[in-house]
Order: structure tokens, then C-alpha cells, then sequence
């Protein structure tokens, strides 16, 4: 396959490649990047036009980004940036950062800014648009930061602080960045594997350092989780279908 059979088959908005990058290169990174995309509909349960949310979603490959890096998240211009020379396993992680917030509109309606995440608008209290894929998501979030009687912040909320405070720094403890976590082990303890889509989230030193949800907390999310993704899917599909 080819960057532009993806861009056909999954209907991504554009693709911008580097430069630098020659013809095997793109070939390498292509089969890859096809395989996980697949595999990543296949684990959602979703039509191809989710995985590039609805057409919205641009790549790039092997332009900017940092040494190291194998992928990230632009919201300016809804772009999935690809690096030439990194290991796969996050792409994931990047992807749930691209859906987070494409539906942040979808959830909150015209009150959400332009490059706003929804987990980060619900923790702002934002008010949100009653539907029932909503309250999917409103439910997944309230596992994900709030502690069993809704008063105080979840264990793994404030362990995300713990590290946080301990580097001097706000990232772990991110909303948008938690959730993306979340989502990265709800994939990966998965019976299909792939390790270019997801990878290090149960045996890595992060894993080890807890900057991942527990598997009590990690079921209860992915749960609401694919379930949102199942149903979406279900009733595409339907439309799709014209009933």
C-alpha cells in the first residue's frame, strides 16, 4: 500500500510528506501505518471514515517534529503528525488525542473553542448536549477523574499529580493526556495485537511508575468506551445502509 491508498481508503483530509523521506521509507512506514489503522477499526468496530473522523483528519510523514517521537497531535489544522525515524506505539495514543477533540464540539456544542479537548471541557464543567453517546463519555470521564462518590479526584488522577509534582512539571496529570493513557491500555489488553499501534502500556518503566489507569479502572473505562465505538459504528453502518 501507499500513503495514498490511505488517504483513499480511510478518506483522511490530506497527507503531506517530507521532503527527506525516500521511496522505501514511505513504503515501511505505509504497511505500518495501514496495519495499525486497520487494526485499529477492527478493535472499534467502526467504518473506515471513523478512523480519519469523518474526513476532518490530515497526516503528515517525516516533516518537524522532535528526536524520539514517533507521532503527535496538532490540533491547529486536525493534524496526526508522523515522524521518519522513531519507533511505533504510540500512534494510539495520538489518535485518541485527534478524536478527543473532534468531538469536543459534538459534545459540548458551539461553546467549545476551537482547539479545545473534551476531557478537558468536562472537567471544566462545561454543560453537554444531551445524547446517548454523550453519556457514554460523560460516564467514562467520571471513572476516569472523579472518585467513587463523584466528590473528590480518582486514585489515578491524583498518582498522575504525585508524579507530576515530583518533575515539576503538568503533563501526566493532563486531562486530554490521562484519557489518551486510558485509551492506549484499554487497546492493548485487547486479543488483537499491534505492537506500531499500541505498545509499552503493561511492561514498560512508565507502566511500572503508574502513569497508566489500573485494570480495575482501565475495564470500567474501556467498557464505556467500545461500547460508544460499537454503537457508533452500528448505526453508521445503518445509515450507510439507508434504513
Amino acid at each position: 500500500v501507499s500513503f495514498a491508498d490511505l488517504v483513499k481508503i480511510f478518506a483522511f483530509n490530506s497527507i503531506h510528506i517530507g521532503r527527506w523521506v525516500t521511496t522505501a521509507e514511505q513504503q515501511l512506514a505505509a504497511n505500518l501505518f495501514f496495519d495499525a489503522f486497520c487494526d485499529l477499526q477492527q478493535l472499534l468496530q467502526v467504518p473506515s471514515q471513523v478512523i480519519s473522523l469523518n474526513g476532518s483528519l490530515a497526516l503528515t510523514f517525516g516533516i518537524g517534529g522532535q528526536p524520539g517521537v514517533c507521532a503527535h497531535y496538532q490540533p491547529q489544522g486536525r493534524i496526526l503528525a508522523l515522524a521518519k525515524n522513531a519507533g511505533g506505539g504510540s500512534l494510539a495514543h495520538e489518535w485518541f488525542h485527534a478524536f478527543d477533540h473532534y468531538i469536543a464540539g459534538k459534545m459540548f456544542g458551539d461553546i467549545v473553542t476551537r482547539n479545545q479537548f473534551s476531557s478537558r471541557c468536562w472537567l471544566q464543567h462545561k454543560t453537554i448536549i444531551p445524547h446517548y453517546f454523550n453519556s457514554l463519555l460523560d460516564n467514562a470521564y467520571k471513572k476516569l477523574f472523579l472518585s467513587a462518590d463523584g466528590k473528590g479526584s480518582s486514585d489515578f488522577f491524583n498518582h498522575c499529580r504525585s508524579l507530576d509534582a515530583a518533575q515539576n512539571r503538568l503533563y501526566l496529570a493532563m486531562p486530554e493526556e490521562m484519557a489518551a493513557r486510558a485509551f492506549e491500555k484499554v487497546l492493548q489488553r485487547q486479543n488483537l495485537k499491534n505492537s506500531f499501534l499500541v505498545s509499552g502500556t503493561l511492561k514498560s518503566k512508565a507502566a511500572e511508575l503508574g502513569v497508566y489507569p489500573d485494570d480495575t479502572l482501565c475495564s470500567e473505562v474501556g467498557a464505556l468506551w467500545l461500547e460508544y465505538f460499537r454503537l457508533l459504528g452500528q448505526g453508521l453502518r445503518y445509515k450507510a445502509n439507508g434504513k
